[in-house]
């Protein structure tokens, strides 16, 4: 029997190793004015490079990928206690080599992409010499693949693609976006998609402008409008009509990826959250004494257990199965957990620590903010809640009870005299001859 919350003796020096490492040299990035994604940047090559090269030295660089791709191919229990560690700071996954969008279209093109792309794409895009996009979202239908209009349509050799796309994350940095296009209107519900790989300087790419989540200094999601834009029909990625089936394979690593950095985010809020109470006073003494206080802490620290157990037990599973759908259901339950665990905890945080807490001087109207984001990417919490829903449901697909079920307590009442109703009233005779002696 296989039960066990310990971690592995070698791994968890590793693990202490990301965590001296990423509190000591990767943290104070988010200080010095420039962003992960910008990686053309002279100060990014120049602060970031060494500090991968550490990584890289430690045997810990893109650990999600196989070794034929310079990873080590670890399972999602030890990408989740990884993560947790990275979750503390942006530039961490940047660092490490697992950065989003980044490791989600490094697998497309890994899978489906010519030998030239992948010579072209991959292998810079897995060295972090370029950054890319996922170029799905639109205006009108948001996330939902079904109201997409975005086109493209065979002419020769050639695929033209015409539509708007919307937050693709990073588009301004990008060499090229993972472009999901309607190709068959009329097809089958979720097979007139498919994807293409874009290079960002095809003409008729246009970044309309870069949208900035609230309290961002500069915008990183792009607004992206595609005009006549003429791509080799070789940079179809997978099948016609394929794009649903490759973008949830995608979405689904990703969403679980996100589920894990958000616990490292969340324990930084509740440490945070403690020094803080621990440390400011009242006329009576830190407010860490007050029962108010308490509960937050108590809330905030057993919501984080729970979530962060469910996390690892959902990694474990996709581990043991090796299949995304198999454990659709439990993605799709941490992904809607996710929003609300953040929000409160860092909501919690920011209280106590009053008007400085409401501040850019501290992190967590970022944090709250960046809460209603996991809210919404990859999904808005309302579809996964019917995908957990839809998914439990399937167990009771064939159960019909009448009115009156057979589980209602005079049923069951009736049932329980039937099996034990003779050897009841023997017991109960002896018990009133025993009396009567």
């Amino acid at each position: 029997m296989a039960w066990d919350f310990e971690t592995d003796p070698d791994f968890q020096e590793k693990l202490d190793w990301i965590d001296g490492f990423v509190k000591h040299k990767v943290e104070p990035l988010a200080h010095l004015g420039f962003h992960p994604a910008d990686v053309k940047n002279p100060r990014h090559r120049a602060i970031v490079k060494p500090l991968q090269e550490e990584v890289k030295a430690k045997g810990l660089w893109a650990c999600h990928l196989g070794p034929e791709l310079g990873g080590k191919g670890y399972g999602q229990v030890k990408l989740g206690l990884m993560n947790e560690i990275l979750g503390r700071s942006a530039f961490a996954p940047t660092v490490f080599g697992c950065q989003a969008p980044d490791t989600g279209n490094a697998e497309i093109i890994a899978h489906y992409g010519t030998e030239e792309q992948k010579e072209k794409y991959l292998q810079p895009l897995l060295d972090n010499e370029i950054v890319s996009a996922f170029s799905m979202t639109e205006p009108q239908g948001g996330s939902d693949p079904l109201l997409f209009t975005c086109s493209a349509v065979e002419d020769g050799d050639e695929w033209v693609i015409n539509g708007e796309k919307w937050f693709s994350t990073n588009a301004k940095w990008s060499e090229f976006l993972i472009v999901m296009a309607v190709t068959d209107p009329d097809g089958e519900p979720y097979r007139r998609m498919s994807m293409f790989i874009v290079p960002t300087k095809t003409p008729g790419v246009e970044i309309v402008r870069d949208v900035a989540v609230y309290g961002q200094q500069e915008g990183s999601e792009g607004y992206v409008r595609y005009t006549d834009v003429r791509v080799p029909k070789d940079h179809l990625l997978g099948e016609r009509g394929g794009a649903f089936v490759i973008s949830q394979t995608r979405l689904g690593g990703g969403r679980i990826h996100h589920a894990m950095r958000t616990v490292g985010s969340c324990k930084r809020a509740l440490d945070l959250m403690c020094r803080r109470a621990a440390s400011r006073r009242t006329r009576d003494g830190v407010i860490a004494d007050k029962q108010a206080v308490q509960m937050q802490i108590a809330d905030s620290y057993m919501e984080l257990e729970q979530f962060r157990l469910y996390v690892l037990k959902t990694a474990w599973m996709i581990d043991k199965y090796k299949d995304y759908k198999k454990v659709r259901k439990d993605i799709a339950a941490i992904k809607a957990l996710m929003p609300k665990v953040y929000r409160d905890i860092a909501g919690r945080a920011l209280h106590i620590h009053g008007s400085l807490g409401v501040s850019p001087e501290m992190p967590f109207a970022g944090q709250v903010i960046g809460s209603y984001v996991m809210g919404i990417a990859d999904g808005p919490t309302e579809v996964h809640k019917v995908t957990v829903a839809r998914q439990h449901m399937r167990e009771y697909r064939n159960i019909s009870d009448p009115i009156f079920p057979e589980y209602s307590n005079p049923q069951l009442k009736e049932a329980a005299l039937e099996k034990y109703g003779d050897l009841a009233d023997t017991v109960r005779d002896l018990a009133e001859t025993a009396g009567a002696d």
